[in-house]
């Protein structure tokens, strides 16, 4: 694990992130707050690209709970089965269709807590949803942020809710709202987690990382 990046290190890093993407957006294909939840729902050990392929005939007729239900579970399965782990999802995504109508007047709730009491929904679902509809400064922490948050010394930590609480108490706030797009992105796309990009890094000059791939 690498040594938490000072507080002026970090400000240059998410200045360079912001000069190359002003406003990065999530992978995800989605049209309301209830398909964004379904598709990171589904997203689990999936890639997004595998969930964006299975709901691009999904979400047309079932954008909201109740059309969900009326779907039905075994039509759903026929649109997400090349998704991994897709009865269990399909279960789940019923339940969760199920409690937003009864309990929730077929609205999805924007408190975490309210979120994570969904079926199928953990902490790092419920922070992209927060961030990515209500715009709220929430960490989903993943394997990628984790990867780069580690090796890059921005927000290191031996577990997911360490990483996600050095992200929130050491990156400038006025970058808060997308690190976490901005940390998916590079892990996803250069900071790779067996054969790093680090020639094509805007930050490597800034890294910790030792073993640096040039």
């Amino acid at each position: 694990m690498a040594r938490q990046l000072p507080y002026q290190t970090l400000r240059e890093i998410f200045t360079r992130f912001h000069e190359a993407e002003p406003t990065p957006k999530g992978e995800l294909d989605h049209t309301n707050a209830y398909t964004l939840l379904v598709a990171v729902a589904l997203s689990a050990q999936a890639t997004d690209v595998g969930v964006n392929r299975a709901t691009k005939d999904l979400f047309p007729i079932a954008d909201t709970p109740q059309k969900m239900l009326d779907l039905g579970e075994e039509r759903l399965i026929e649109h997400i089965k090349t998704i991994g782990l897709y009865r269990n999802k399909a279960k789940n995504v019923m339940k969760m269709a199920k409690i937003l109508v009864e309990d929730y007047g077929g609205e999805v709730p924007n408190s975490r807590a309210a979120l994570e009491g969904l079926p199928g929904v953990g902490r790092k679902t419920a922070n992209v949803v927060l961030n990515m509809w209500w715009r709220f400064p929430a960490q989903a922490v993943d394997t990628h942020i984790f990867r780069l948050g580690n090796r890059a010394g921005i927000a290191p930590g031996k577990d997911v809710v360490a990483v996600e609480r050095a992200i929130e108490d050491n990156i400038p706030v006025d970058f808060q709202l997308h690190v976490h797009h901005w940390m998916i992105l590079h892990g996803r796309y250069v900071c790779t987690a067996r054969k790093p990009k680090c020639g094509t890094c805007l930050i490597r000059d800034l890294c910790e990382f030792e073993e640096k791939v040039l």
